[in-house]
């Protein structure tokens, strides 16, 4: 028997069957939402989605795709859902989301993507999240996200991202959560964040930051979680203080200089430190091992 034979008249289909080599077929045009996912899929047709006008959601996670039919989305002009999450992918046809310009939440997520295609991305206005984590990038090319106006969430963690290129982040003017952790990023440019006004969460951890530049968080007056944990810097930059809840702050792991600079800035932020225990001083050596927040608040310092 065929495993996962469609039923006439619904609206939902799901099939998880770890033998499944080929898509169904003989889904009702009823059918909204199909989830094959976790199964033995390698390829599929182009005409996979075919006589399906109302399919909003399509999950595809967990099989073995590595490429995808230039015309598969044609017949689902109303999807609103694409993940694609742990694939063998490593490149999506240029004008794959053409058709596609409902689409709001599209994951990328663990394949085998090497280079970021703009022309993905140019019909893509009313798009909100975006996960591209856990891939092979190393590089974004400027201007690539510059369509994606409705784009409040953006996952580049785990990459392979040394840098980022000027105006990468253009256009992102709904943009509140950006994630970079895990990448190789050794410097960042001063106008980074400039194009994204709205961002409140910000995930640099695990990178290879050695500085920042001086006053590259000013232009994020509504951040309220920054991650820097586990770089290497010595010296801190924060957003302005803003009324509301205090700013949710991780710098464990990096090799502080306890000077003055430092110590009178945390004073006037006044920022909630996340795992304060592994926020230690590297220098000078009279502080040398003790927390940070210890420090900033004691009497003794000559600040």
């Amino acid at each position: 028997a065929v495993p996962c034979s469609p039923q006439p008249d619904a609206t939902r289909f799901v099939c998880t069957e770890p033998t499944l080599s080929a898509f169904p077929t003989g889904l009702p045009p009823s059918t909204v939402a199909i989830s094959v996912e976790f199964t033995a899929l390698a390829t599929l047709p182009p005409t996979a989605l075919a006589g399906l006008p109302r399919l909003q959601e399509l999950h595809l996670s967990s099989n073995r795709l590595a490429a995808l039919p230039g015309a598969l989305l044609r017949p689902v002009p109303t999807l609103r859902v694409l993940d694609l999450t742990d694939n063998l992918l490593d490149e999506l046809p240029a004008g794959i989301f053409t058709g596609t310009s409902l689409l709001q939440h599209l994951v990328l997520r663990g394949n085998r993507l090497r280079v970021l295609q703009p022309a993905w991305f140019r019909h893509l206005a009313q798009l909100e999240w975006l996960d591209l984590a856990a891939n092979a990038l190393t590089e974004v090319p400027p201007m690539a996200f510059h369509p994606l106006r409705s784009l409040q969430s953006l996952d580049l963690s785990h990459n392979e991202l040394a840098t980022l290129a000027p105006g990468m982040l253009d256009g992102l003017k709904a943009l509140e959560r950006l994630n970079l952790e895990g990448n190789r990023l050794g410097t960042l440019l001063p106008a980074t964040f400039v194009p994204v006004p709205s961002l409140r969460l910000l995930f640099l951890q695990d990178n290879k930051l050695q500085a920042l530049p001086d006053g590259i968080f000013l232009p994020l007056r509504h951040l309220h979680v920054l991650d820097l944990a586990r770089n290497q810097l010595r010296a801190l930059e924060l957003p302005p203080r803003s009324p509301g809840p205090a700013l949710d702050l991780d710098i464990s792991g990096n090799p502080w200089a306890c000077e003055c600079q430092l110590l009178a800035l945390l004073r006037r932020v006044s920022p909630q430190l996340v795992t304060a225990r592994d926020t230690l001083c590297a220098s000078p050596p009279r502080y040398r091992a003790r927390e940070v927040a210890t420090v900033t608040w004691a009497g003794d310092t000559d600040c």
